[in-house]
């Protein structure tokens, strides 16, 4: 869901194309949970995440990985960052070469919800 938010309401790329390509990786993809999935945080399908429901991917890390082990398992430059750094690692510089965030999450946020702000609602 995280990745799904992240690219779909950050770097508004349709949900279409995160769905087929978990499709071709995933090992136990199941289409139907799939794209339910994909929907749901993209805010189009049956049974829709309300549009301003938009994961920050930091916060997400920092909550259900808050020692950062699973960062430092499957990011290898980031293994040698301490606990504080390693869900912000631009602001250790950029360790081993790791790139500078794509995006920054406020701004994209906010553009997003102004996006999907429902027309009765726009100004």
């Amino acid at each position: 869901m995280i990745v799904a938010s992240f690219l779909v309401k950050d770097l508004g790329v349709e949900w279409q194309h995160g769905a087929r390509h978990f499709m071709t990786h995933l090992v136990d993809g199941d289409l139907a949970s799939n794209q339910h999935n994909w929907q749901w945080v993209a805010g189009c399908g049956t049974d829709a995440a309300p549009y301003f429901r938009i994961f920050n991917p930091i916060t997400q890390g920092a909550k259900f990985d808050p020692d950062g082990d699973y960062i430092r398992r499957w990011v290898p430059e980031l293994a040698g960052l301490g606990k504080p750094d390693v869900h912000h690692p631009w602001r250790a510089g950029t360790p081993n070469g790791y790139p500078e965030p794509l995006v920054d999450h406020a701004t994209q946020r906010a553009e997003a919800l102004e996006a999907y702000q429902p027309a009765a609602e726009a100004p």
